[in-house]
Parts: C-alpha cells; sequence; structure tokens
C-alpha cells in the first residue's frame, strides 16, 4: 500500500496517508482541521546503497560461492 502526502488548503497542515487499494473512493479529510480540502502533493523519499562490508551473514573461504560480493 503506498504512502501519500497531503497538504490541507485550510490550514497549511502537511499529513501522510497510508492509502489502501479498494473499490470505492475514499474521503481524504485534514488530520488537523477535518477539512476535506485537500491536494496530494509530491513528497521526498529517500535511494540508499550499501556497502559490501556492512552485509553480514554466510559467506564461504574461498570467495567463489554465490553468497560473497
Amino acid at each position: 500500500m503506498p504512502i501519500y502526502s497531503y497538504l490541507c488548503k485550510k490550514c497549511g497542515e502537511k499529513f501522510d496517508l497510508l492509502v489502501g487499494v479498494t473499490s470505492q473512493p475514499i474521503e481524504i479529510a485534514c488530520k488537523k482541521c477535518g477539512s476535506k480540502d485537500v491536494e496530494k502533493v509530491f513528497s521526498s523519499f529517500s535511494v540508499g546503497s550499501f556497502d559490501k562490508k556492512d552485509i553480514s551473514g554466510p559467506s564461504c573461504s574461498t570467495g567463489s560461492c554465490p553468497t560473497c560480493f
């Protein structure tokens, strides 16, 4: 289920909402003032990478098995 960010046009509150997939449309209201005058806004996200040295788990001593990086 995706998380969407919304901005209330009445009070300016920005809030996130976990939205499920349903056949019925849902009415979204501001969590602060209850207004239904909200708009979906872009939110930031993070893209990370991992360092092979930080991975813990099984490995082989020869370095040739699929668990070695």
